[in-house]
């Protein structure tokens, strides 16, 4: 998934970035409402996730702005308010959960999972083309009776191309879905990621689907489609 992540607290934004990250989500991370905004218009996210108190916009405006433009990727609200009036105000604000501060990173990741499957581009929890397997919450690939682990890396790569089957996914797309905002890939970089993932799925014999289209792009490409 792609996630936008508004925490103006740098010490509480880098770990929950970089434990989503790690989870195979790729998360833009910012730390006030000004710039969450505009990335709102900019990109399609999955889901997003504020603090309610955040400096230029906070929280709560940004969830009733998002709404309003018709938008239903699914909300998780952060803040230290914990009444049950301030839960009111963030659910009627538009938010579709809400975890009370300090955040536990196995509990967010467990919300994250839950608030995945109330996306509207949710299609289960694991994705297959021809017999090629992926698992969101295990990050594991299979294919018969073999079965892998990939990094963060790698799985992110696998999802966006398993989502997108036999299109062709030019540099410019794969780089934009695959780096978060403010991280600008080097002119190779979306080569080199591709060519982990091959090796990869080398142990699958499965590394021949993803296709160089030469001069635009890649697709995955099983074989017989």
């Amino acid at each position: 998934m792609r996630i936008l992540l508004v925490e103006d607290d740098p010490e509480q934004l880098e770990p929950l970035q970089a434990a989503l990250t790690h989870a195979g989500h790729v998360v833009d991370g910012v730390e006030e409402g000004t710039t969450a905004r505009w990335l709102m218009e900019e990109k399609p996210y999955d889901l997003l996730i504020f603090d309610w108190m955040l400096p230029g916009e906070d929280g709560i405006a940004l969830c009733q702005h998002y709404r309003q433009g018709g938008k239903a990727a699914p909300i998780l609200l952060l803040t230290a308010k914990d009444t049950t009036a301030d839960k009111v105000t963030g659910l009627d604000a538009g938010a579709d959960d809400y975890l009370v501060k300090p955040v536990d990173v196995a509990e967010l990741l467990a919300r994250v999972r839950a608030l995945r499957r109330r996306s509207p581009l949710w299609c289960g929890d694991r994705l297959q083309v021809a017999d090629l397997v992926l698992s969101l919450d295990t990050m594991q690939v299979e294919r018969g009776s073999q079965r892998l682990t990939l990094s963060s890396r790698d799985f992110q790569l696998l999802e966006y191309l398993l989502r997108h089957p036999t299109q062709v996914l030019t540099h410019d797309q794969l780089g934009q879905a695959l780096w978060a905002w403010g991280e600008e890939p080097e002119s190779n970089a979306v080569t080199a990621r591709i060519k982990r993932l091959r090796q990869r799925l080398r142990a699958l014999q499965a590394d021949t689907w993803i296709e160089t289209v030469y001069g635009v792009g890649y697709r995955l490409q099983p074989p017989g489609s």
